[in-house]
This record gives C-alpha cells, structure tokens and sequence, in this order.
C-alpha cells in the first residue's frame, strides 16, 4: 500500500500551531539565537507523518524546515512549515554488517553507545548531543576524521521523502546520483528520516586535551609548535587546536572562570605507548594548564572536547584552508584574545590523511589541510557587527581559502559563497531542479 495513504497510520499525525500547548517546547533547540515561528509544526511521529507535513506544505505553497535537535539552524524564519523529527529516535546495530540505521531524530551519544555493545564506533562528531542525520549530510567531520574520512562516506542508504511526498530508499546500486548529491548536500533534496551508516572496529583511544595557560605560554609558539607537529603525523591521529577566553560565569569551575587557554586536542587509535610518544613534543612547548592524555573507551571520546551541552545563542565563520600562513593565524588569535572585549572560540583543524581521498558525494573542498572557525555568543552583539569583524580577523589567511565548511556555518543561511566549488555546485542545482523544482525546502543553504 502507499504510505501516503492514510490508512497506513495508527495515529493522524501531531500538528501544532502558535498558541497550542507543546508548540514552544517543540521549537526548543541547542541554537536559541534565532527564533523559529513556524504557521504549523508537524511533529513526526514516523515516515507517514513526514509524508503528511510535506504534501501540506507542496498544496499550500509553503516553505519547508527540518529539525532534530536545532544545532545547525540556518537562520531565523517565520511562517511555514516545520517538520520536527526528533522523535524518529530508533538506532538498530547489525553488529556482523558493521552497520547502523539511525534514525532522523538520533543524536550521536545514543549511537556510540548502542555501537560500542558490539565493540564499534561511528564516526561520529566530538558533541554527544548533536543529530547524527543532519551532521551526516553536512559531510561529518568527526573524531576520526584523519583515519576514515568524512562520516557521508560511510552511508550505505538513505531513508528520503522528496518534494512529491514520494518515500525513497536511495543506495548508490539503485539511484547513485541522488545519493551523491544527498551526502554533503545538505537538507536541499527531500526530507531524511533515516540512514544506514558504516561502523569502525574501535573501542578504545589514547587521546585527551593538552591546555596551556595563554597568559604563560606565548599562544603563537602554542601553535607553531602544533603545526610543526602535524607534519609527521600517521593518519590515525587526528587533532586540532582552540583557544577561547572562558566567561567569569558561576556555571564554570572556578578555575576555569577567566582564564584564557589554547588547547591541543588529540584523538588516536595506535597502542597508548606510542600514543604517548606521538605527543611529546607537544608537552615540551611549555608549562600545561591541564593535560587529560591517557587511554580512554570511545564510550568518553566526547571528553577529548568537552563541548558545552547547554542551548545557547551563537554566530560564527569557517574557512578551509589549503595552507597555513603562521602569521595570519596569529593575527586571529590576537584579535579573538583577552584584549578582543568579546568571547570567541578559535580552533584550528588539521585535515589531510583519508579526507583527502576521493569519494562518491557531494562533500567538496577534500583538498583542504586546515580546516579555520571562529564561533562567537550572541549576547548582545548583532550578527553584522561579527560578520564585519570575521572578515578583517580572516583577512590574513585569504590567500589559502579554498571555501567553508558546511557543517560550521553557525547560523549564517543567509550566506552560501564559498560552501561548493562551481562543479559541484552545478552538479546539486541540477538535482534540485529535478526533485525540487518549487524550492519546497528551502530553509537550509541552498544549492539552487
């Protein structure tokens, strides 16, 4: 039978409008910068729903948003209709394919969890907290990056409603192109409701954060040190560097109000002897503030990062980078220090290693080595005042952009430079006029 067809539902499907008991709480996400105010909200309860909510919204001329968890938002919106999918939450392992199908509504903590049962990992991101689906189509640079590529590299189907309220189930044997333009695509070709993603056989990591006090230790040493120390790196170490001042906030241990650290964060899957052999060059760049390097199970990857797990308000910039100038990367990091007057989270991604490789999706800038974001809290400060300020503190590393990033646009879907290469680009705008010709989703970044 159809599953459009109505008899196919146990339940009619759960529609809010402003005003209606349950809608607020169903528009709270992680973002709150940006106010969501949708005419009516579809609450998806399974496939059928989504269906429903898509064929309203095509009759009545209406745009079409997606949320899970709210992390990536685009952009603030008002009328519409906004499926929510968070309740499409199911993650079933098949431990002898190495292979999971998660869900639309899934974030990533409940597949380690239910993956690491069966000694697996997903690729996952370093955010327990963050939709495994959505950060899958953005491309997914995750903890792993360096050693398996991109997590859209590892899906084998894709569970989609398109624009005509058809249900698909996409593989790269039965329609390869839609597929490739669903993987780094984003949310531009239909409606995801679930993935079937590839495991990794890894239980555990020598990994963990090494923070240096910036008032103590030179940042700009911190980070040529770390450069330098990415150029002998096997593809199994995957790493990056940030440096935030910490906000005089009660909510933070005391010893972190205040104080301004540039943190090397390392994730590797060797043998923890060599593990620590790997970094020490890197604690003899000077005095840590804190050094969590040890041997952990991937079960507490999420603490090599440590993200904030509370809804805030925030903008940001990401540049790739098919280069570094040294001197350029400085100069973010004084502009973004304790004299900046505003907090801003700079980190610093070394990329390289299985990102590189071709693959069959639409992930696109695979050259890149670095990968350079600024995110900044929305606490008064307008986002044009930050746009200006992200484009003189960029200014010196222009030379080596090779574009963004879509999975760290913080908020900015008012700005689609720069996410694709023209091929690209042409490629999915194609797609688009053929499975979405009226724009129907067309609160994301588009491709059209």
């Amino acid at each position: 039978m159809d599953s459009r067809d109505p008899g196919t539902r146990t339940a009619p499907p759960l529609v809010l409008r402003p005003g209606d008991d349950g809608y607020d709480d169903e528009l709270a996400g992680f973002q709150t910068g940006f106010a969501q105010r949708p005419d009516v909200v579809f609450a998806a309860r399974g496939t059928d729903d989504v269906v429903a909510a898509v064929t309203y919204a095509a009759g009545a001329g209406l745009p079409v948003g997606v949320q899970a968890t709210g992390h990536g938002l685009p952009d603030a919106s008002r009328g519409g209709v906004l499926i929510s999918t968070r309740r499409l939450d199911e993650v079933a392992v098949d431990p002898a394919a190495r292979t999971a199908r998660v869900g639309a509504g899934v974030r990533w903590g409940q597949v380690v969890a239910a993956a690491a049962e069966h000694g697996l990992a997903p690729l996952n991101g370093s955010a327990p907290s963050v939709g495994a689906v959505s950060y899958t189509l953005g491309g997914g640079l995750g903890i792993l990056a360096r050693e398996f590529g991109y997590a859209a590299d590892h899906v084998r189907s894709v569970d989609l409603v398109t624009a005509d309220g058809s249900v698909r189930h996409v593989t790269a044997a039965g329609d390869p192109e839609l597929l490739w333009g669903l993987l780094g695509g984003g949310a531009n070709l239909g409606v995801v409701t679930a993935l079937e993603i590839g495991l990794v056989p890894v239980t555990h990591l020598y990994g963990g954060a090494l923070a240096f006090d910036g008032r103590e230790v030179d940042p700009g040493a911190v980070l040529r040190a770390y450069v330098a120390w990415t150029g002998g790196l096997p593809d199994e170490v995957t790493s990056s560097v940030a440096a935030l001042v910490y906000p005089d906030l009660p909510m933070l241990p005391e010893a972190l109000r205040g104080r301004y650290l540039v943190t090397v964060r390392v994730a590797y899957t060797g043998r923890a002897e060599d593990g620590e052999r790997l970094v020490a060059p890197l604690r003899a760049i000077g005095p840590a503030f804190s050094d969590s390097l040890r041997e952990l199970p991937y079960t507490d990857s999420h603490t090599i990062h440590s993200d904030p797990d509370f809804p805030h308000a925030y903008y940001g910039e990401s540049r790739m980078l098919d280069g570094l100038d040294t001197a350029g990367i400085a100069r973010v990091l004084s502009r973004t220090g304790p004299a900046a007057g505003h907090m801003h989270v700079v980190q610093l991604n070394h990329l390289g290693g299985a990102l590189a490789r071709p693959a069959d999706n639409a992930v696109p800038h695979r050259d890149a080595r670095w990968l350079l974001r600024i995110l900044s809290p929305l606490d008064g400060t307008d986002r044009e005042t930050l746009r200006d300020f992200y484009a003189e503190t960029l200014a010196g590393v222009r030379g080596h952009v090779v574009g963004r990033s879509l999975n760290f646009t913080f908020a900015s879907g008012d700005r689609t430079e720069g996410l694709y290469d023209a091929e690209t680009q042409k490629r999915l705008a194609g797609l688009k006029a053929l499975y979405d010709p009226a724009n129907l989703f067309r609160r994301n970044y588009g491709v059209g």
